[in-house]
């Protein structure tokens, strides 16, 4: 059974380290993973299949959760023993596969709480964190990380691209107990930093005093149209179209039938606009006014936004418009040593050898084009010279009757 569920630790080096979900998705993936009910009366609820794809490393290994049907919302939970990440690193790990290159869909992954009700999971359960990438058309292609904190979900201020070709990629998200995170793509880090200043948790520590107000008399014109500027004599009698001097009156213009002709209109060369005097300094000015700030009486610090006390399931609540997506490896440990290592045993291997195998699959397919191709010009070729031959009998046929 290659699903692990450990809350017993296992020493590494020095430090212990507990994996909680690791999930190779194995041909018993059904007895962990339930269905939800979401949008079964609907006609719309996507169903989960065991694939490793058109192309792959390792028939077996590889073999992941795949949306199945096109336009469909896909809802899945797995459960396993509920634990805190307080004082500890919390790492959640799994590789997507966008084989049939997305157009629109979600390949996300949600951390839950324990207690979720997994027959009426949807897009309005509690989760604590939502992480993984999100497509749609040319505009969206970016990981998502999103912390339910206080009881609303909260998006990172940064963009982060997701990849969006054929292959497996990997996606780690670690979160330290010091409220720093990590988010790595194939094991490369793409985005970290703090959780207190990459996310809105916390209310400003200062807000502007809302009994302060610019002075009504205050100056924040930098320019003023100087006094002593005049406007040129004549400036208003240039206008802005004339006639065009170089048009000629059509010969078939008629007077009597069409008008008095008049040349049209072009733009007046000597045409300077609409004058306004030129700017000086203002003598008046005082400079950009700022609000003053003071302490904000709803700012509360808190040292703990990385915490969730009840991790207990995994879930994967989704839609998408073109199916084929695959989801492996799933992991949710403590150890970021141990993610590297599992990565290395599964997308390490997979990543490489699927690229050979899509290769290989491509060189087929354009060798059986090409065959057909011929096939196509041959069998042309052959009715053409049978036509050729139909033409030449009949021409035959006709001369002999002439005699």
């Amino acid at each position: 059974m290659k699903a692990i569920f450990l809350l017993v630790a296992s020493l590494v080096v020095l430090a212990s380290a507990t994996t909680y979900y690791k999930d190779e998705i194995d041909a018993d993936w059904k007895d962990r993973w339930v269905q939800s009910n979401f949008k079964s009366s609907e006609g719309t609820r996507g169903d989960f299949v065991r694939s490793h794809g058109k192309f792959y490393g390792d028939a077996e290994a590889d073999q992941g959760l795949q949306t199945s049907q096109d336009a469909r919302f896909y809802a899945y939970t797995s459960k396993f023993p509920s634990f805190s990440n307080k004082g500890k690193d919390l790492v959640l790990q799994y590789t997507v596969k966008h084989e049939q290159r997305i157009d629109c869909g979600g390949g996300y992954v949600k951390l839950l709480p324990g207690d979720v009700d997994q027959k009426n999971f949807n897009g309005d359960s509690k989760y604590n964190i939502m992480f993984g990438p999100d497509i749609c058309g040319s505009s969206t292609k970016k990981v998502h990380v999103i912390f339910n904190y206080d009881g609303k979900n909260h998006l990172i201020k940064k963009t982060i691209p997701a990849e969006s070709d054929e292959f497996t990629h990997l996606y780690t998200l670690i979160v330290h107990p010091d409220n720093t995170y990590e988010v790595q793509i194939d094991q490369k880090e793409v985005a970290k930093g703090s959780l207190k200043e990459d996310w809105d948790f916390l209310e400003p520590k200062e807000i502007k005093d809302p009994e302060s107000k610019k002075p009504a008399d205050w100056v924040d014109a930098k320019e003023i149209p100087d006094p002593e500027d005049k406007k040129p004599e004549g400036w208003d009698d240039i206008p802005a179209q004339i006639p065009d001097p170089d048009a000629e009156k059509p010969d078939d213009w008629d007077d009597s039938l069409d008008g008095e002709w008049e040349a049209p209109q072009i733009p007046n060369p000597e045409y300077k606009g609409e004058w306004k005097a030129k700017k000086i300094p203002n003598p008046e000015y005082k400079g950009e006014w700022i609000h003053p700030l003071i302490p904000n009486p709803k700012y509360k610090d808190d040292d703990e936004i990385y915490l969730y006390e009840d991790n207990g399931a995994l879930g994967f609540e989704i839609w998408q418009v073109k199916s084929g997506t695959i989801f492996d490896n799933l992991l949710v440990t403590d150890s970021v040593e141990e993610a590297k290592e599992h990565a290395d045993a599964t997308w390490a291997k997979t990543t490489k050898s699927e690229k050979k195998h899509k290769e290989e699959l491509d060189k087929e397919q354009r060798e059986k084009e090409e065959e057909e191709r011929k096939k196509r010009e041959a069998e042309a070729a052959e009715e053409e010279e049978e036509e050729e031959e139909e033409d030449e009998e009949k021409s035959h046929d006709h001369e002999k009757d002439e005699l």
